[in-house]
């Protein structure tokens, strides 16, 4: 009896590389939703659609544990009480099964339901390095009609910054200053080193006379916008995927290793507090990330 022709070598290359390139989408997906980057109800919208994407081909089991807080022990009794096999991929549900497995989640992690825009005062924060100075850059150079704010620091400047324009850059002494004379709307100390604050007098005359304002501030700072100007609408901008996030600091080459760690930390802990804004836009495009924030400002002026 003859032996079966093998495949071509080329072709047996492809298709390990194809399976290579599978279990890392996969693995990335997992790190999405570990790192609440992704819900884990638009994986399984993303896995019913393409059962042959990343999320379709994800085993239940590798998708529940990779929930916040989700072990062995507990992923294997929802399993039983939902009456899913633990071999089963997310694509390859029944409609009941995916059903009782949407309606577990919306119990336990219920998705943020986007809030009324109520202001034409938008504020805009996300993890560091999510690209907020760019998308808020984008903005300022494309829709002149929207007033960007300018934050006090008291870090020093980044090469190519310019005082005035991106920041205004002052000393301990005039920051503290600016505090006791209320003259900043919000401020926080970030990363546990230095104080950024919103002047607040051109934002209350541009929001008087109805121009839309956007803030592109740090998380702290947009909860402390919503306590002093509960009308603001608070926009948080997430990043692709975590991977993504961890190259674009990488890349940007500004802070050390020890750096680098610790605001992955901090990112992680942001991605946890986004269902406290009203909407969420995914920076994957920078043109597209700021027409939906401009748009979202344009819908709170009417």
């Amino acid at each position: 009896m003859s032996e079966a022709p093998r495949p071509p070598e080329v072709d047996r290359l492809a298709a390990s590389r194809k399976a290579v390139e599978a279990r890392r989408a996969r693995a990335g997906l997992k790190r999405d939703i570990a790192m609440r980057v992704v819900t884990p109800q638009s994986v399984l919208r993303r896995a019913t659609a393409d059962p042959r994407s990343a999320a379709g081909t994800l085993r239940v089991p590798e998708f529940l544990t990779a929930i916040p807080a989700i072990g062995a022990g507990k992923r294997d009794r929802i399993l039983a009480d939902l009456g899913i096999s633990p071999v089963k991929r997310l694509g390859g549900l029944g409609g009941r099964q995916r059903d009782a497995l949407r309606g577990w989640l919306d119990l336990r992690w219920p998705e943020p339901e986007p809030r009324p825009a109520r202001s034409s005062l938008v504020v805009l924060a996300g993890p560091t390095a999510v690209g907020k100075g760019t998308v808020a850059a984008y903005i300022r150079e494309h829709h002149p009609d929207v007033m960007l704010s300018v934050s006090a620091t008291t870090r020093q400047p980044r090469p190519g910054e310019v005082d005035g324009k991106h920041y205004f850059f002052v000393d301990e002494a005039e920051f503290d200053r600016m505090v006791a004379n209320g003259e900043l709307l919000e401020w926080a100390t970030v990363h546990g080193t230095h104080r950024y604050g919103t002047p607040r007098g051109p934002i209350d005359r541009a929001v008087a006379a109805g121009r839309p304002v956007l803030l592109e501030i740090d998380m702290q700072g947009a909860f402390q916008v919503r306590q002093s100007e509960p009308r603001a609408s608070l926009v948080f901008l997430l990043p692709p995927s975590w991977d993504e996030l961890v190259s674009r600091l990488v890349g940007r080459g500004t802070e050390d290793e020890e750096e680098r760690a610790r605001r992955l930390r901090t990112a992680r802990d942001e991605l946890a507090a986004q269902g406290e804004f009203d909407f969420r836009v995914v920076n994957e495009d920078v043109p597209t990330a700021a027409q939906q924030v401009v748009d979202l400002m344009q819908a709170s002026a009417r």
